[in-house]
């Protein structure tokens, strides 16, 4: 059977290596296992541009053998997977040991921008499933398929999704189910959880051993960082916070709701990881909650940028006896402060395409933001229309979104004032390259599901495609970036999706 791992890109094999180096940390960081096997699997769909730029052939990617390994069926040689510990906050509840309840290790791969992990997510029980049985649904492995690879055709930080296999096995979440597995990559998938998770122990060496690991591997500049007094641990904690602030950033600028934002779900490389009862925002309604599971609304949408400093709090006060000094650790978190305002305001001044700062920048984005609120416009659709007509169309298109229209003309006067220190041409094309026609609506991926759940899979294709690149055109497409429909309104995202 060899000859299915080699071929038809020979060498392959040899460049998913084991152990990998979090395998180096120790027994006290995870537990080795083996997936649990599906009948019959199928690949669904193959990320054709994540396997190019991992250097992967898509013939092998697609044969047999390998389909079965990216489902948990067998191992790709030398692999020995395994599932990592951590701990974490859940809803601002300490929740104790937790762990990847249904995420396997598979390896690393070296590419030629740096080693990836490969993870599987849906492969079965591991001891820390806490009474679940380790699966993921077709319905929210497609959901994760999606949202990670839309999010890294938006430019924002993101881990990625390379396959998505299935099988015709019962799951039992609200109803039965069919299984799914999502083959996910990223260079880590260590979270704020798995400093917390020895930190809470008093497992101070294996804290020390976990925090060297990841500054060694990704910060390293931390070693020699003059600021933070010279104290790597500090260096390291100011970081991810700025890294923390970047990516929720990222999310307010293109109207993305995470929905579960525990300190377990925080990556510390500052990715969008775990990818559960997220939602691009239709209406703008800032206090959006897209978790059906979220009654006390922590994670709304205007809540998150507040949330994600309070997990940081959480990191710092994990980190604190390797900082030794709880001013330094505090010290070390005020960079979110400074760099996710100055984020924010330099995103949004580029979907209003200015292209140099000015100090009445703020007040126009506060202006049209607040427009946006108060008449809950669709906050996709309003930029791509502002967009085109900076670009040369009527405004028309964009003042019938509003009831306050008076308000909104008010508004596109000092806009339009503001616009006449800009290059006109160099504007709009700017913003059709910052504010995309396609995102990840609710409805779609609803759509989606639907048809997959029936053996159709056509849409989560063509879906890929136009998320991969949601600044173009795609003409044909047009329905796919419209407003969406009144039943969108009431589909309903839990924790289980």
């Amino acid at each position: 059977m060899e000859d299915t791992w080699t071929a038809p890109s020979a060498g392959v094999n040899q460049r998913l290596s084991w152990p990998n180096s979090f395998a180096g940390l120790g027994p006290a960081f995870f537990t080795e296992l083996q997936p649990t096997p599906l009948p019959a699997p199928s690949l669904i769909s193959l990320n054709l541009s994540l396997a190019a730029e991992l250097g992967l052939d898509p013939q092998w990617l697609s044969s047999p053998a390998v389909v079965d390994a990216l489902t948990g069926n067998r191992l790709l040689p030398g692999s020995r997977p395994l599932a990592s510990v951590y701990s974490g906050h859940q809803f601002g509840v300490w929740a104790g040991q937790l762990g990847d309840g249904r995420a396997i290790l598979l390896g690393e791969l070296e590419t030629a921008t740096g080693p990836q992990e490969l993870q599987l997510k849906g492969a079965g029980r591991t001891p820390y499933s806490r009474m679940g049985d380790g699966r993921a649904v077709l319905r929210s492995s497609i959901r994760e398929y999606l949202g990670s690879e839309a999010m890294q055709g938006l430019g924002s930080a993101t881990t990625r999704a390379l396959a998505l296999t299935g099988a015709n096995a019962p799951v039992r979440r609200e109803e039965v189910e069919t299984a799914a597995v999502v083959t996910r990559v990223a260079p880590s998938f260590i979270r704020f959880g798995h400093f917390e998770h020895f930190s809470a122990r008093g497992q101070h060496d294996d804290l020390r051993v976990l925090a060297d690991y990841v500054i060694d591997r990704f910060y390293p500049e931390c070693r020699t960082s003059g600021k933070c007094s010279g104290n790597p641990y500090t260096a390291f904690l100011e970081q991810v916070s700025e890294r923390t602030a970047a990516m929720v950033a990222q999310w307010q600028a293109v109207g993305f709701c995470h929905g579960v934002m525990n300190t377990d779900n925080m990556s510390i490389l500052g990715l969008t990881i775990d990818y559960g009862p997220f939602q691009f925002l239709d209406a703008f309604i800032p206090g959006h909650v897209c978790n059906h599971s979220d009654e006390q609304g922590r994670y709304a949408y205007n809540k998150q940028p507040n949330v994600a400093y309070w997990n940081l709090f959480c990191l710092g006060q994990a980190l604190l006896p390797l900082i030794g000094d709880q001013e330094l650790a505090l010290a070390a978190l005020e960079s979110y402060k400074t760099v996710f305002p100055h984020e924010m305001e330099a995103r949004m001044r580029a979907k209003l395409g200015l292209a140099v700062a000015r100090d009445a920048d703020r007040a126009l984005i506060e202006g049209i933001l607040k427009l946006l609120a108060q008449d809950g416009v669709d906050y996709t659709i309003f930029w791509r229309r502002l967009s085109r007509h900076v670009a040369g169309q009527a405004a028309e298109n964009v003042r019938d979104l509003f009831l306050d229209r008076a308000g909104f003309d008010a508004w596109l006067q000092q806009y339009s004032s503001r616009l006449a220190a800009e290059d006109a041409r160099q504007t709009g094309d700017l913003m059709l390259k910052t504010n995309p026609k396609y995102v990840l609506r609710n409805h779609l991926g609803e759509l989606a599901i639907r048809q997959a759940k029936l053996g159709d899979f056509s849409m989560v294709t063509s879906l890929l495609g136009l998320l991969q690149a949601p600044f173009e055109e795609h003409p044909g497409h047009e329905e796919l970036a419209g407003f969406p429909p009144d039943w969108a309104s009431h589909i309903e995202i839990s924790c289980s999706s």
